[in-house]
């Protein structure tokens, strides 16, 4: 199976902060060509959550306190909404980010963050093994955030040839 280094593929998404479902494409048809049997494999995934200029997104204060939320998800397919992993082969990765900030009211940083990758490639023995040539990456956030929220997405990748264990791999994992 003839590999390359990794490199490393960065996408960033606005989710904005309205319960909506905002999703965009990455185009892989520059490392996946089906016919010429090239396949990307996603080693590891990393995910920034920011306002629009990188820094620690605020919530919208209260005197009850604060919760606000941000969900990601990467797929092989377009979706029309956020998906249960289990229950859709097409998605690659998950993950979503909760935050609290105590009874202030204003703009305020949170009190408590917790960031919580469900379902990753680093999770895996192999990586995720990607055969076509769009990725897509959409999310939803909450209200309570003071502004819009961007996902930002890094991952590690290499290019290799398919080899008939990967296709029955790839045909057996993904839809």
């Amino acid at each position: 199976m003839a590999k390359t280094d990794s490199f490393f593929i960065r996408k960033t998404i606005n989710i904005q902060d309205d319960l909506s479902y905002y999703e965009t494409s990455i185009d892989l048809g520059a490392y996946v060509d089906a016919l010429g049997k090239a396949v990307l494999r996603v080693l590891n995934i990393a995910v920034s959550y920011s306002d629009s200029t990188g820094r620690t997104p605020s919530l919208t204060g209260s005197t009850n306190g604060t919760s606000a939320s941000a969900d990601f998800q990467l797929a092989t397919q377009t979706q029309a909404d956020m998906v249960v992993p289990g229950n859709n082969k097409s998605i690659v990765a998950s993950g979503r980010l909760s935050c609290y900030s105590f009874g202030t009211t204003g703009t305020v940083f949170p009190s408590i963050v917790s960031n919580d990758m469900d379902v990753a490639p680093q999770h895996w023995t192999n990586g995720y093994l990607i055969g076509v040539e769009q990725l897509y990456i959409g999310g939803a956030a909450t209200t309570g955030w003071q502004e819009d929220i961007y996902v930002s997405i890094v991952m590690e990748c290499t290019s290799e040839t398919l080899t008939k264990e990967a296709a029955m791999a790839l045909a057996l994992s993904q839809q």
